[in-house]
Order: C-alpha cells, then sequence, then structure tokens
C-alpha cells in the first residue's frame, strides 16, 4: 500500500485542521492505520490508532481528547482531527498502515507502510 498524507500547515495556537491520508490499492480495510509524528530532535512517536473497520481508535495522552482518528474506508482515507493546537504539537505528521498488527500498537518498527509526512507548525 502506498500512502499520502496532506493537510499541514502554519496554524495559530487552538487552531484545528484535519490531516487526511489517501491509501492505494483495494485492501485497504485490512491495515490497521495509526498517525505518528516527530518533531525536531525527537523521536517518532505514536499519536493515534484505528482499526480496520474504524471502530476501534487509541490514542497517546498527550493527545486524548483534542486529537481524532476516523477512517473512511470507501475512499481509502484516514484522518486525524486536530483540534486545540499547542505548540507542542508542532512536528512532522506520519500515516502508517501495517496489515497484521492490533490497534494498541505504538512502535513505529511495528508498522510497514509510511507517507511521506506532512509538516504542521504551530504558532503561538
Amino acid at each position: 500500500v502506498q500512502l499520502q498524507a496532506s493537510g499541514g500547515g502554519l496554524v495559530q495556537a487552538g487552531g484545528s485542521p484535519r490531516l487526511s491520508c489517501a491509501a492505494s490499492g483495494r485492501t485497504f480495510d485490512t491495515y490497521v492505520m495509526g498517525w505518528f509524528r516527530q518533531a525536531p530532535g525527537k523521536e517518532r512517536e505514536f499519536v493515534a490508532g484505528i482499526s480496520r473497520s474504524g471502530g476501534r481508535t487509541y490514542y497517546a495522552d498527550t493527545v486524548k481528547g483534542r486529537f481524532t482518528i476516523s477512517r473512511d474506508n470507501a475512499k481509502n482515507t484516514v484522518y486525524l482531527q486536530m483540534n486545540s493546537l499547542q505548540p507542542e504539537d508542532t512536528a512532522v505528521y506520519y500515516c502508517a498502515a501495517d496489515p497484521d498488527r492490533v490497534v494498541g500498537t505504538t512502535t513505529p518498527s511495528d508498522y510497514d507502510y509510511w507517507g511521506q509526512g506532512t509538516q504542521v507548525t504551530v504558532s503561538s
């Protein structure tokens, strides 16, 4: 599967952008999907994950209650709605896919497929 993330940019603190990740192929609904982020000088960290059907989600504590992951299997797309953004949310955001993992998988190396990343910069 090939992944293409979009929707990043410069956002003011408190803003609410939505990231999208479009996947190629006809088997999108067989992949657990995740969003990760990487800030300068830091390791890539898990943000949110969603099950194949979209019925189950899992969030990092740092974004729980502010971010919402969802997917539209008919459109081969996963979304990340981000609310109440803060400067510490500034990072490159990546979508990831894996056919074998469960929704609570948080280790980047456990995902086989990655998008190219989209930069989100939050200004104070």
